[in-house]
């Protein structure tokens, strides 16, 4: 089992900057791929990132490419996504995910994902 958490989101103007952090506790973080999703009001669950479990290989949605950074601190038992020149269709809620590593599904698939945070809301006005 594992829990995550994020925090750190906000309401922030057009081209502003967020950071969120998912802090994870219970069993070896560092086993665990770490995926970030978002949900807009009336629309499914989308892929934004995610990040391999040794923090080596990260991969992201096209529309967030360039903006969007995903790292990790296996160290802290966290993963951070650094959002850079945000915009209003960026505004969701932000949720963290893990799965255990080595899961041939793609990354980008939420229900390949074991474990949930409750998620965090970003609001970008414009």
């Amino acid at each position: 089992q594992v829990q995550v958490v994020e925090s750190g989101g906000g309401l922030v103007q057009a081209g502003g900057s967020l950071r969120l952090s998912c802090a994870a506790s219970g069993r070896t973080f560092s086993n665990y791929d770490l995926g970030w999703f978002r949900q807009a009001p009336g629309k499914e669950r989308q892929f934004v990132g995610a990040i391999s479990w040794s923090g080596g290989s990260t991969s992201y949605t096209d529309s967030v490419k360039g903006r969007f950074t995903i790292s990790r601190d296996n160290g802290k038992n966290s993963v951070y996504l650094q959002m850079n020149s945000l915009k209003p269709e960026d505004t969701a809620v932000y949720y963290c995910a893990a799965r255990y590593r080595g899961r041939l599904y793609p990354k980008s698939d939420p229900s390949s994902y074991d474990f949930w945070g409750q998620g965090t809301q970003v609001t970008v006005s414009s």
